[in-house]
């Protein structure tokens, strides 16, 4: 008896220990979380971003994948994206190689993490990324093809490694172009917003729209990372946080170089910290937005909080733009110890652009320590009728104007230039405090400055 006592009570304890050790083990597989504290010129709130490194790993290999097997990539890396939100926090694993995939929706407490030498190489096939979901083209809410990756309505996500994420252009390319279809199509979403129809009414997949997707889309989703990824190719808009909050961006390099490439587009977006990133691509290197016209009053969200700092530029065509889709509201972006570098092929380090039927507002714009080559025009850049190819495409259904006031550049040393600073506001409503201060370039070909309706212009240059 004693002896079975004795077993009895040794049997416990390594059940104890056991459940012990079970439940360190669980615990140890939690999702936590950073708060990161940004110095701006404005009060920035901390951007909370999730902390995926003590979450259990899944790797798409345990779920079928095969290099090369799209369908089978595709249904295996949704099983583990299915399973890392089931348990509450998980990271989903692709291993090196190159993994041939569809389209790509996150949930909350999922990571993608790429490891060193895999390539998720997104399929061309425009069939791949339907059923069409609740997205955007140019500031305006539609249902379009998915974005190649793309999350709705999700918190506590991640894109991370030191891998690659690839866009195969054969298809999109081509829709590069904008044919009489394509813009018949741009016109009927435009009337449609115009009019507040339901975005549901507003499907634009029908074999004549050719609305290219983003490569990535955020949408109304919160604490957001991406981190170490290499990000080549885009059909469209490259990172795009949409209608989100807490979006941490860093260390990423993008080369993109086709049509509307640009490469980060927070619109409506909020407390957004972009960082030590690469920008190779076609178009803006950061375009901030707020939405166009109705559907951005509809929505009343600024963009606001927004920080670029530490990053290089090797092509495109502005290091900052604001707009034109800007009619929700833009405020407090701040981009800091940045360089373009000497053959960039950029127009201006910093471009806002809008038009009469915009509405929003421009304010508190920060730009400080940065290092450039030549600009195509120049340094700044303010106008306030810039419409493209929509000034005969549709009318102006409602005007209204933008307000833009307190943008200050600071310590920029760029080389050969059209001009310092380029100014076109409105007669009814001037642009309001513009101050440049020790801002020098190598020479300007034409007169320094050219300026119309402008309060508040202010200048100071020393060597």
């Amino acid at each position: 008896m004693k002896n079975l006592i004795n077993n009895l009570v040794i049997l416990t304890v390594i059940l104890l220990v056991g459940c012990k050790r079970n439940s360190e083990d669980l615990s140890n597989r939690v999702l936590t979380f950073n708060t990161i504290d940004v110095k701006a010129p404005f009060v920035m709130p901390g951007i909370k971003i999730p902390d995926f490194r003590k979450t259990k790993q899944y790797n798409i290999t345990d779920f079928g994948a095969i290099p090369e097997d799209k369908n089978k990539n595709y249904n295996a890396i949704h099983e583990a994206i299915d399973l890392a939100n089931k348990n509450e926090g998980g990271t989903v694993i692709i291993p090196k190689g190159e993994w041939l995939t569809k389209k790509i929706q996150l949930k909350s407490n999922v990571n993608l993490h790429l490891e060193k030498g895999a390539t998720l190489l997104f399929s061309e096939d425009p069939q791949d990324y339907l059923p069409v979901v609740h997205t955007t083209w140019e500031g305006m809410e539609c249902y379009n093809y998915s974005p190649l990756i793309y999350a709705y309505n999700c918190e506590n996500i991640a894109i991370t490694g030191d891998g690659e994420i690839k866009a195969k252009l054969d298809v999109w390319e081509k829709w590069y172009a904008r044919p009489e279809g394509h813009m018949q199509n741009l016109k009927i979403l435009y009337n449609l917003a115009a009019n507040n129809s339901p975005v549901i009414k507003r499907q634009m997949v029908n074999g004549t729209a050719h609305f290219r997707p983003q490569f990535i889309q955020f949408n109304r989703s919160k604490h957001i990372l991406i981190e170490g990824i290499t990000i080549t190719n885009s059909p469209f808009w490259t990172i795009h946080p949409y209608l989100s909050q807490d979006v941490v961006i860093r260390n990423v390099n993008v080369y993109a170089h086709g049509h509307n490439n640009d490469g980060v587009d927070p619109e409506m977006s909020q407390n957004v910290l972009i960082e030590n990133c690469v920008f190779d691509q076609g178009d803006d290197a950061i375009a901030v937005k707020s939405g166009r016209n109705q559907d951005a009053w509809r929505l009343h969200t600024p963009s606001k909080n927004i920080v670029m700092r530490n990053c290089v530029v090797k092509n495109g065509h502005q290091l900052l733009a604001i707009g034109s889709e800007l009619s929700g509201g833009i405020e407090n972006v701040f981009v800091d110890n940045c360089e373009v570098v000497e053959d960039a092929n950029m127009y201006h380090l910093v471009f806002i652009k809008t038009n009469e039927r915009r509405g929003g507002y421009v304010k508190n714009i920060f730009v400080s320590n940065i290092k450039s080559g030549a600009m195509k025009n120049g340094v700044l850049g303010i106008e306030t009728d810039v419409l493209y190819q929509w000034r005969d495409l549709v009318p102006t259904i409602e005007r209204k104007l933008t307000p833009i006031k307190n943008v200050f550049l600071e310590n920029i040393r760029a080389g050969h230039v059209k001009y310092v600073s380029r100014i076109l506001g409105q007669e009814e409503l001037p642009v309001e405090n513009i101050h440049l201060k020790n801002v020098v370039v190598d020479l300007a070909e034409e007169e320094h400055s050219h300026h119309e309706h402008v309060i508040g212009f202010i200048e100071i240059t020393k060597e």
